[in-house]
């Protein structure tokens, strides 16, 4: 029975991309373009191409098999840390070195804008592996390494039921989750298996009905005074209005005590992995950008994130560069685009990022920061669909992103598609492989580990230290203190010329409920 579902997937991917194919005409495939002149801070942008119907190449979702694993440099070696999950998306690292694993799908039944997106939404809700029956998702899932030898010995269910989740952080007894509507907060204490009880909400985020981008990433402030989280747009470039953008494409700065919350910066049309540079206090995101302009436009992109600037959607890509579809025209928005510091390549598709200063991995991965690309869909060819290293050097990145872990795809097949990272408690690589339904550890070859866990958010690693603990036994977060003092001395107000309307203080957004199981995939 399942081969027969596979076949019948198959083909219904097969005979709708000829269709698509055909709708699109003769564009241009980019096959001759050399994606590598599109990764680092200048990279090359040909002139757009859009069509019809954008180009679409889709891997049909296979799993792994037994004995199957991505492929990893010499140095590295990779292990399954956590199998049979249901879409993980996030991974996050407790103080105490637990491992929360998010998984997620997206929210169903939302208003269609274009015809076009009817058949694009069914070819990617195969592509993501959704035929056949499926585990219950929109959970979180506690992963425990009592011995610190890289292998789960302990597993429970966190949290079931919930909206959409995809961002997490912890802080001093409190366990934040941002679902697709809300920052929601329980009581949590380290070493806790099971929640009880019903969340409060610390500040709604704009959800339905149409909640085009429906993940939500959360970040803590160094100083633990701040949630960040990330609102994507609700369309690829305005199609459903400008009202319906109000408070997305941007970063949110959130009070983590009274919930007050602000746009932080704007004209991000799809920012996830926010993360902050534990050695600058910088917070960095990466950004999916616009489609339908060709399969060579527009790059996505990881950037620092300044406080109250602008970085051009939906009127512009990298700094200038209009984009002509969106109407009317507003060159005051495109004077104040800020060119995004690091381009990926165009439709990568990232989804997470983390820096690597706490790892214990190899000497060459310690001073940068990992990205997971989930993946492309709109090019006649491939890209992404690994996860890539990129150094740093004095808080910026240097030199071309590096290949690290690969062998997702093989072939028109996808084994898995690499979505959130993060470090563990004993300095490994974790990567969230939403297709595969498998959490993979990367760890250095020799066995090194950390010497003590270290949370994914610093702040959260200090605040759970023994009082007389000096700050490099707590995991050495001193280096941040100036430069997230200087993040947060900002005002309440949201920036005046924020595009598609800032929240108010209190946005108006619907309340969170339980919520059914969906069926939308992640929009890139």
């Amino acid at each position: 029975m399942f081969d027969r579902i596979r076949i019948l997937r198959a083909g219904a991917l097969a005979g709708s991309c000829l269709v698509l194919a055909a709708l699109a005409g003769c564009s241009d495939d980019g096959n001759d373009f050399d994606i590598s002149s599109q990764i680092g801070a200048d990279p090359v942008l040909p002139e757009p191409a859009p069509a019809l119907v954008a180009d679409m190449k889709l891997a049909e979702v296979v799993g792994w098999k037994d004995g199957q694993a991505p492929s990893v440099p010499e140095g590295l070696t990779v292990s399954v840390y956590a199998k049979d999950l249901a879409n993980p998306r996030t991974v996050y690292t407790l103080p105490n070195g637990d491992v929360l694993v998010v998984q997620s799908r997206g929210p169903s039944g939302g208003p269609v804008s274009r015809p076009k997106d009817v058949i694009r939404g069914w070819i990617m809700s195969m592509a993501h592996g959704g035929g056949g029956e499926q585990k219950k998702s929109n959970l979180i899932t506690l992963l425990r390494d009592t011995d610190r030898d890289g292998t789960v010995d302990e597993r429970s269910d966190l949290l079931t039921d919930l909206a959409s989740p995809f961002g997490v952080a912890w802080y001093d007894g409190t366990l934040y989750v941002a679902a697709t509507d809300a920052i929601l907060a329980w009581p949590y204490e380290l070493g806790q298996t099971s929640i009880e009880g019903e969340p409060k909400v610390l500040t709604p985020l704009p959800g339905g009905p149409i909640n085009h981008h429906w993940t939500k990433d959360l970040v803590l402030s160094p100083d633990g005074r701040y949630l960040y989280a990330s609102v994507g747009s609700n369309s690829n470039i305005v199609e459903n209005g400008i009202e319906a953008e109000k408070g997305r494409a941007a970063i949110w700065q959130v009070d983590r005590e009274t919930g007050a919350s602000r746009v932080f910066a704007s004209g991000l049309r799809n920012p996830n992995g926010l993360s902050f540079d534990p050695q600058t206090g910088e917070l960095w995101a990466v950004i999916n950008e616009r489609d339908e302009l060709g399969p060579n436009l527009v790059p996505d992109y990881m950037t620092s994130v300044k406080d109250g600037a602008f970085y051009g959607w939906p009127w512009s890509y990298y700094g200038d560069h209009v984009d002509e579809r969106v109407k009317p025209a507003r060159p005051d928005m495109v004077e104040k685009a800020i060119k995004p510091d690091y381009a990926l390549s165009s439709h990568v598709a990232p989804l997470g990022m983390t820096f690597t200063a706490d790892s214990a991995l190899p000497e060459a991965y310690r001073d940068g920061a990992f990205v997971g690309e989930h993946g492309s869909w709109n090019r006649s060819f491939f890209n992404g669909y690994k996860v890539v290293y990129i150094p740093f050097e004095n808080g910026m990145p240097a030199g071309k992103a590096q290949d690290v872990v690969t062998g997702f795809i093989d072939g028109d097949q996808a084994r898995g598609r690499p979505v959130g990272v993060g470090i563990d408690g004993t300095g490994a690589l974790l990567i969230a492989d939403d297709a595969g339904n498998t959490v993979w550890r990367v760890a250095a070859a020799d066995g090194s580990v950390t010497d003590r866990p270290i949370g994914t958010d610093r702040a959260a690693t200090l605040a759970a230290a023994p009082s007389d603990a000096a700050p490099d036994e707590a995991g050495g977060a001193d280096s941040t203190e100036e430069p997230a003092a200087a993040a947060t001395e900002q005002g309440a107000a949201a920036p005046a010329e924020t595009p598609a309307a800032a929240p108010e203080e209190t946005p108006a957004a619907p309340l969170p409920g339980a919520a059914p199981e969906g069926e939308a995939p992640a929009q890139e």
